[in-house]
């Protein structure tokens, strides 16, 4: 039933109730009839209030029958609240959760736009740092400094220019680009000023845009030890044969110099490119162009001594297999 037929249906029940009453106390008066030994007149009253009494109570009877939300509302609206309480209660810590969960997906997605930004920069060549990048190796021998405060100050001065020449290269004017935590520098004094010789290698953190202003950087302190020694074999192959063609010399040449890397690397070595002797692959080419059907074992030897941060130069040693060392060295190679 709609809001306004309720309306005019309580209207004319109230007016038909209340004209009942009205006749009914009229006739009880002029009959000087008497209630509960109650004079005409106050009988008469009487019933007028149970006559107001029956229409409040049909209305209220009525609207209740007809309208679920005053049903509840009169006779459950004590449990509605209690529950209403406790569901707040319960959303509290909820709302927290939320909160924070809201934070975090805030969070990774400022982490995830600067991945993308980071991705499209690297594809469109903007990148000139990347993460974990050196920007200056020293060697430093603590036996033979001076003043090593001073050392390390130029040596950060030093890192600084360079990386404001990567970064941003059209400002002329020294700016410092480059932060390092205080911290990490003391704790590179005091791991350096026990003696011996060292590599500080300083590091970016992070991949760096061109034109960013800042970069920040860590120091990666090493012992400075000796690499390979002038004259040892660092890595061997062997050259079959079968595998003379123009290609598989190719082949097996930069296989033996990604060994050779390889090791130095295992060894503890910062260089990234093993630098070879200019003439040693044309004296291998010649002398396969003399000796097309032989076996070789060919060498990488190391030309000097070379430590941490020294570049390795190394030149190609080859000689012929015997027949016995062959067919053993082919047994293995299966």
């Amino acid at each position: 039933m709609s809001g306004w037929l309720l309306i005019i249906f309580l209207l004319l029940l109230g007016g038909l109730i209340s004209t009942f009453g009205d006749l009914l106390g009229t006739k009880i008066g002029k009959a000087r009839f008497s209630i509960l030994k109650l004079r005409p007149r106050r009988t008469a009253t009487l019933i007028t209030i149970i006559t107001g009494s029956l229409i409040s109570a049909s209305s209220l009877s009525l609207m209740i029958l007809v309208n679920r939300q005053l049903r509840v509302g009169l006779f459950r609206l004590g449990d509605l609240q209690k529950q209403l309480q406790d569901s707040r209660q319960v959303l509290g810590p909820l709302k927290k959760e939320r909160e924070q969960l809201e934070k975090k997906i805030q969070k990774k997605e400022l982490e995830l736009n600067k991945l993308e930004k980071d991705f499209i920069a690297l594809r469109s060549g903007q990148v000139v740092i990347s993460s974990g990048q050196s920007l200056i190796i020293y060697e430093i021998n603590v036996d033979t400094v001076a003043d090593l405060d001073v050392r390390i100050e130029n040596m950060i001065k030093n890192a600084n220019r360079l990386t404001q020449k990567i970064v941003i290269p059209n400002t002329r004017q020294p700016r410092n680009v480059l932060f390092i935590r205080r911290d990490h520098i003391e704790e590179l004094k005091k791991l350096i000023s026990q003696g011996g010789d060292w590599i500080i290698n300083i590091k970016s953190v992070t991949n760096v845009l061109r034109g960013e202003q800042y970069v920040y950087a860590f120091p990666e302190v090493i012992p400075n030890k000796l690499i390979t020694e002038k004259g040892e074999i660092i890595s061997k192959i062997f050259l079959l044969e079968k595998d003379l063609s123009n290609k598989e010399v190719n082949n097996k040449i930069s296989f033996l110099l990604a060994s050779t890397l390889a090791e130095i690397k295992r060894r503890g070595s910062l260089i990234n490119e093993i630098n070879l002797r200019s003439d040693s692959v044309n004296e291998l080419r010649d002398f396969l162009k003399k000796n097309s059907a032989i076996d070789l074992e060919i060498k990488a030897i190391s030309l000097r001594n070379s430590k941490t941060a020294q570049p390795v130069i190394v030149d190609l040693k080859f000689e012929s297999i015997k027949e016995v060392k062959l067919f053993k060295e082919r047994k293995f190679l299966k």
